[in-house]
């Protein structure tokens, strides 16, 4: 154990290298973002995210969005614990049985405008889990859903860069044209 300590003080940290995204493409992507979210909604964008049953690869994609280096709260994105507070569900995984009637019931306590974004190949279409007996389908089986942001998982730029397409594509009525 000694032994392990001392070459953990010589050693340099592991950590992966930061993404190749510019500082300057992220911030202009977020604040494109909140700007069509202030134009839409009139205040910034709200984010409930549900998991349907995935296996938490986009739910780590997602949730980086969080983190130090893309920070979307500081752009006014934020994500909120209740469907009662969100314009956008954004879901994750294969729908379950055992999730279908949560994912219904978080649709229907999210107020109008709202959106429901199926995040991953997952949520498309079922993906690898796609034929299993615990496994209803995609995200568009139990509600309807305005966009598919592809991947496996996506990269946290692309949801970003989904977001502001969704936002732009928004019709004066709420829903995508």
């Amino acid at each position: 154990m000694r032994k392990l300590l001392f070459e953990s003080l010589i050693r340099p940290p592991l950590a992966e290298p930061t993404p190749p995204v510019s500082d300057a493409a992220m911030t202009e992507l977020a604040v494109a973002i909140e700007r069509s979210a202030r134009r839409r909604l009139g205040r910034s964008l709200s984010i409930r995210a549900v998991d349907a049953g995935s296996c938490n690869g986009c739910e780590l994609e997602m949730h980086a969005l969080s983190n130090a280096f893309y920070d979307i709260e500081r752009f006014g994105l934020r994500f909120v614990a209740s469907p009662r507070h969100a314009d956008v569900l954004l879901v994750t995984g294969p729908v379950t049985r055992n999730m279908a009637q949560a994912l219904e019931r978080t649709y229907n306590a999210t107020p109008d405008p709202k959106w429901v974004v199926a995040l991953g190949g997952c949520a498309r279409d079922g993906g690898c889990f796609a034929g299993s007996y615990a496994v209803i389908g995609g995200v568009s089986k139990v509600v309807p859903v305005d966009l598919h942001i592809l991947g496996c998982p996506p990269s946290p730029t692309d949801i970003l860069r989904g977001l502001l397409g969704l936002l732009e594509d928004v019709s004066e009525e709420g829903r995508v044209s």
